[in-house]
């Protein structure tokens, strides 16, 4: 099997492998790695275009569907063109459907080093911790493909970890920092679950990552907590870090019901995610 999550089968058409293989269904993708490989195309087009060197500040994806196992293409646009500032759009059409959109703001660069702090304290490195195999509470190949190392005992709604994999994103192609970590940070609502999956749904519906430090290195920090409502609505709140520090907040907006004993999949607009 290839080490990948992706393979590219043309200009914007690209395959899933089995590592993409979703937490809630067998037969849909984890949103999570093509949330990366969105960003990927989206920095991809601005090279291309040849635009302002920015920096990424918000990240917002939206899940339309259930994410078919299927090839798909990949359609960027540049909605918001600037200088400064600049808004850009990536959509994957999955069996000719708008399946999984993300739009990414980026703004320019400036010297705010006598003014920055406010941040959280950074988490303890991840080397000397234990490795929690999270497939213990999810199946799918996303799932067997991580590397999670918990600070502490993970608990119900409550879970700070340390998330990273050896499965590239898009087999034999360049992949920016960014892309690769933000191909792990819907992982969050999977580590600190509320309720067994077994017995209750509830997936994302989006995911929005706002930073204010751009991410390096492998590993992905998620301090998590998980808050369901009274009437089926939840939020998962995590505060993102890399080996350096914080870099940011990530929220995803969830979805609560009761998984009856006939219900095998997880109706539109939800999808395969943890």
């Amino acid at each position: 099997m290839t080490r990948a999550f992706f393979q590219r089968l043309g200009p914007h058409r690209f395959a899933p492998t089995p590592h993409t293989g979703g937490a809630w269904s067998a037969t849909e993708q984890h949103v999570s790695p093509l949330a990366g490989l969105l960003v990927r195309e989206i920095e991809a087009e601005r090279t291309r275009r040849d635009r302002p060197t920015l920096l990424a500040s918000r990240i917002s994806v939206d899940i339309l569907g259930p994410i078919a196992f299927s090839p798909f293409e990949i359609r960027v646009d540049i909605l918001r063109p600037g200088r400064t500032i600049e808004l850009v759009q990536a959509t994957a059409v999955v069996d000719g459907r708008d399946t999984v959109t993300a739009r990414a703001w980026f703004a320019c660069v400036e010297d705010t080093d006598a003014v920055a702090g406010g941040e959280p304290e950074r988490l303890p490195a991840p080397n000397a911790l234990t490795e929690w195999p999270l497939s213990q509470v999810w199946e799918g190949g996303y799932i067997a493909s991580i590397d999670m190392r918990p600070i502490g005992i993970p608990q119900p709604g409550r879970t700070t970890a340390w998330v990273s994999t050896d499965v590239e994103l898009l087999a034999g192609e360049p992949v920016s920092e960014l892309a690769a970590y933000i191909g792990l940070v819907d992982t969050a609502n999977g580590i600190a679950v509320r309720q067994e999956p077994s017995k209750w749904l509830f997936p994302n519906l989006d995911l929005t990552i706002h930073l204010y430090r751009q991410p390096v290195g492998r590993w992905v920090g998620l301090d998590t907590t998980v808050v369901f409502g009274r009437d089926g609505q939840g939020v998962t709140n995590s505060v993102l870090h890399d080996l350096d520090g914080p870099v940011g907040i990530a929220q995803q907006t969830l979805t609560v019901r009761p998984r009856e004993a006939d219900q095998l999949t997880v109706e539109a607009p939800t999808s395969a995610r943890a």
